[in-house]
This record gives C-alpha cells, structure tokens and sequence, in this order.
C-alpha cells in the first residue's frame, strides 16, 4: 500500500463498518419479511402486491431525493431487496386460494414444468398426484378424486394424452393444458371431456428461481366459474395474469415464439458456418450485441426437440415463417445491388410503424445494457 492510498485508511475503514450496517438492516429486514409471510398465508394474501410495491417505490425515490442520491439508483436498489423478498416467500409456503385443498393430477410431472408446478402446487397445501409414462396404470384409481388435471407434456404429445386422459374424468374435474399453442388442444378438451376447460400457458422456463411477476395466459373456455380458482391460486403464487381469447394468444405467440426461436436458429447456424465462436465474439462485442448473444446462446443450452415442436407448432405458424423468409430475401437484394438508398427508405417506414414504441425501447434497453455492463464487463 502506498503512502497515498494509507491516507484513505480512515475513510474506507468508515466504509466498511457502513457495509456491515447495511448487512445487519437487511438481515432484520429478512426476519420481518418472514413474519409477513406467515400472516399472507394465514389470510390467503398473494405473494406480489403490484400497488404496494408501486407505492413503496415512488416514496422510495422521493426519499433519495430528499438525501440528494441517485433516484434511479436508490429505485434499482428497492426492487432488488423487494425481488429477495419475494424469492424468499416463494422459497417457504404459499397462501392457498380455496378453503379446503385441491385434489390436482399433473400429467408429465416427470418433465421440467411438470417438476416446477408439482413443487408449488404442494407448498399452497393442495393434494398434488403425479402421472407419467411409468405408471400411468395408477390414473385409474386416482381419477374419481380429481378436482384439476393439467397437461403438461410435449406439444406433440398432447392431444393424444388429452384423448387418454379425458375419458377417466369425472364430469366436474377441470381439465386443463399447459401448451404453448392454445388453439388445437382447447379444441381437444372440448371435444373430449364434458365438464370445465381451461387453457394455460405459464410464459416461462422450468428454470425459474420463483413465480413471483411470471406471466400465466389463460383461457377459461366452459364454466369459467369452477375455474376461477385456478386463476386465483396463479395470482397468489405472485403471477401476473391474461385471461386471453385462443385464436388471438396463438397469432401472437407466432411471433413472440415461432418467429423468434427461428431467427435464433439462423443466428446460431450463420455463425457455426462461418467459424464465428461465441467465446471470441465476446471480447469484441458492445453490450447490446452482448445480450443478442446471450438470449440466442440460452436457447441452445436447451432441447432441440422442445424448440422444434414450437416452430413446427401448426400450418400457420410454418406459413408466416415462409413469409418471413420471402421478406428476407427482398430485403437481401438492397445487399446485392448496393441499394443504401432503399435500406434507408425501408429504415425509416419500420421507424414510423414502431412510433413511440422505439423510443421506449431505447429507454427500456438502455436500462438493460446499463446493468449488463456494470454486472458482467
């Protein structure tokens, strides 16, 4: 150490005793979220209060204010203690949205969701029994005891097992799917069992830490009252939650996933072509770049099949992706003929359809780069 750096000892002595008085506030502040646990559970109260947590945030920042600190900042600061908070009550118990327990069959219970949801479903209290290839003989005597059965297999597996699977029913049980096509296998259901339908599709991976501000589509097409539970119990997991119309979550979802998972394909494939390794294209790569390559790099961490199964999902989702592919090659031919002055025209026609929305992109993104760069550069 440097006789300069030793006239700072003072002053970083101080500092580290702050740290320490940061921790001992966050850990009493831990012991008090338990406590607030325990009266959530005791009175059925969701895990995410989205005005709370807004309430809270805005004093937050008026605070930092006040103290002439960065709001942003301080607000960041917030939503990471509030986040531990809520992975820490998703880690424990959940509030149960009935009276009594559920008696609810996970079919695929062996694959990721189905792990994920069997967990859950059993911390909120409810009765949870589990299907899977290896003893599918047990849905026999399982079945007169059901209140909810959820699918959740491979979509290519689904209507076929809703087939199996309905017929043993009873008529009051909700039978409900966890596709992330909603179209074909509502219409399954319909046909194939009597009593209550209930489409979901939970957006996100099996590799979540908690559920809290997840997002669960749901599409309560017959007797959407005895399925009302079910949506309840999602909101007090902390779920964001849609009650959507099929055929519009399937036009979208072309988009959000069919699109997308195939543009990163052929990211992903333009690069192993041409030699481009992942691992040398980060030393040189921006932050946005960056996190191009990370959202394109995780897909591939995951199963081929899975992704196939959600581009391939139907006829119509094949069809735009031909489309696309045709706009692709319009586009190409700027590239071929040089055209500058037709990529700027196509540019700036994009830049009117987005509107304001870019604008907010460029805000929202610009949040994430921040982070990216302070957390992994």
């Amino acid at each position: 150490m440097t006789k300069e750096e030793k006239k700072l000892g003072p002053q970083r002595n101080r500092i580290d005793e702050i740290d320490r008085q940061l921790l001992d506030l966050l850990s009493e502040r831990s012991s008090i979220v338990n406590e607030v646990i325990e009266k959530k559970i005791q009175n059925r109260l969701p895990i995410f209060a989205p005005k709370r947590e807004d309430d809270k945030t805005e004093k937050f920042r008026q605070m930092a204010k006040e103290r002439e600190l960065d709001a942003d900042w301080a607000e960041d600061f917030l939503r990471m203690i509030m986040a531990s908070s809520r992975a820490s009550q998703s880690s424990n118990e959940f509030p149960r949205a009935t009276e009594e327990p559920k008696n609810i069959l996970l079919v695929g219970a062996r694959g990721g969701m189905g792990s994920l949801y069997s967990k859950i479903i059993k911390q909120s209290g409810h009765n949870v029994f589990e299907i899977d290839k290896h003893n599918w003989y047990e849905l026999e005597a399982m079945a007169p005891k059901l209140d909810l059965a959820i699918v959740t297999v491979p979509i290519n597996a689904t209507v076929d097992v809703i087939n199996r699977l309905a017929p043993k029913l009873k008529k009051e049980t909700i039978l409900a799917d966890f596709t992330s096509n909603k179209t074909t296998p509502i219409e399954a259901m319909e046909e194939a069992h009597d009593g209550p339908v209930l489409g979901l599709h939970p957006m996100h991976g099996p590799d979540v830490n908690n559920l809290s501000k997840q997002l669960m589509v749901a599409c309560a097409v017959r007797d959407a009252d005895a399925s009302r539970w079910v949506i309840e119990q999602s909101k007090l997991w902390g779920m964001r939650v849609v009650e959507a119309d099929p055929q519009k979550h399937d036009h979208v979802m072309h988009l959000v996933q069919g699109l997308r998972h195939f543009v990163a394909l052929l990211h992903g494939s333009f690069m192993k072509t041409y030699d481009l390794d992942p691992r040398d294209i980060l030393d040189y790569s921006s932050p946005v770049y960056r996190g191009e390559l990370m959202m394109t790099g995780r897909i591939f961490a995951q199963s081929a099949e899975l992704y196939a199964d959600i581009v391939f999902a139907n006829e119509e989702r094949r069809e735009l992706l031909l489309n696309f592919i045709e706009h692709n090659d319009r586009l190409a031919n700027m590239v071929k003929n040089d055209d500058k002055e037709g990529f700027i025209k196509e540019f700036e026609a994009v830049t009117d359809f987005f509107g304001s929305f870019a604008y907010q992109a460029l805000e929202e993104s610009g949040y994430l780069i921040d982070r990216l760069t302070d957390r992994f550069a």
